[in-house]
């Protein structure tokens, strides 16, 4: 290949960091982890990062010469111009000029937006989005993450928030929330809320069914249980599943009033229930949603799984340097 078709994809996490080797077109030449080092505040991470892109372009035989940049997704809240991290809290880092660092390491360019934002640009690019213009993705996890495009660009907002539906307020008098609120969809939506209302439904003593006999012969339930107890018929546990994907169709509704999006991605570990879930978003949208927003608007399962974030960080570098849009 020809000078500067290759761009390093990196997708920073709590426990591993993704790394990959991705041509200008979108393909992964290779990908690997290594482990996310957060003692003394994260700082020895970009080193870390930048000693196993180096080795990795070596035993590739691609010289650095031919890499047009790093791009990278972070968690936390970052300046979507500058790539500044001012905190990211599940790592360490506060105040961080993050690409200033990775860039006196490897003389390359280095874009870095939150990691949400990244995994949206690699569905939309690679995946379930379809190279679409106005796309809202949501990513169902440990936490609710989401992600904005609009007219073909990434929504950062005045100070880099945009975006950040987990922390929309849905229960007034709700559950208390990571962020220090209370009712965010993120107590309700998440693998952990979803969890948290079975629990509720099992310490209130109104449980007969599936969850608390698992309950009391395991000590713990997962979602994945939920969602098998609720196939199974289950009400306790088809209820949990109806209520939160009522209100994540009513959000989605919402913000379609504001975005007018023509796909919505359904992404995380919680979408691995696949059309079990998607199919009640789908009626909850339907039923909350202005006519003319819903019969433009497609829903899909994202595509991509853990790639997205190392697909969209190399789109990110080309959006920066070569001014590529959807």
């Amino acid at each position: 290949m020809g000078q500067r078709d290759w761009i390093v994809g990196v997708d920073v996490g709590g426990t591993t960091v993704k790394i990959g080797i991705i041509s200008a077109e979108g393909d992964i030449q290779s990908k690997w982890e290594i482990k996310t080092d957060k003692t003394d505040g994260g700082q020895r991470i970009m080193d870390d990062v930048w000693t196993s892109i180096d080795q990795k372009l070596a035993e590739a035989a691609i010289p650095v010469s031919q890499v047009l940049g790093i791009g990278m997704g972070a968690p936390g809240f970052i300046d979507g111009e500058t790539g500044y991290i001012y905190e990211a809290v599940n790592i360490g880092w506060k105040e961080y000029d993050l690409p200033a660092h990775l860039k006196g390491l490897s003389g390359l360019p280095v874009f870095v937006e939150n990691d949400a934002n990244v995994a949206v640009l690699g569905e939309n690019w690679k995946g379930a989005g379809r190279q679409e213009k106005n796309v809202i993705a949501i990513t169902l996890g440990t936490g609710v993450g989401g992600g904005i495009i609009a007219n073909g660009e990434i929504v950062n907002g005045a100070n880099g928030m945009a975006g950040e539906i987990g922390h929309m307020t849905i229960e007034k008098n709700g559950k208390p929330c990571n962020c220090g609120r209370y009712g965010c969809l993120e107590t309700i939506a998440s693998a952990t809320g979803i969890v948290r209302q079975a629990l509720d439904i099992i310490k209130a003593g109104n449980s007969s069914g599936m969850l608390m006999e698992h309950y009391l012969k395991h000590g713990d339930i997962t979602t994945k249980d939920i969602f098998q107890f609720a196939a199974a018929g289950d009400k306790e546990a088809t209820s949990i599943i109806e209520y939160t994907a009522d209100i994540l169709g009513m959000v989605i509704a919402n913000m379609g009033t504001i975005i007018n999006p023509s796909r919505v991605l359904i992404g995380g570990g919680v979408s691995k229930a696949g059309n079990q879930l998607l199919d009640e978003i789908q009626a909850a949208f339907n039923k909350y949603a202005l006519e003319r927003v819903k019969e433009i608007c497609g829903m899909r399962i994202a595509e991509l799984g853990n790639d997205a974030g190392i697909i969209g960080a190399a789109f990110l570098v080309k959006q920066k340097l070569l001014h590529v849009t959807f």
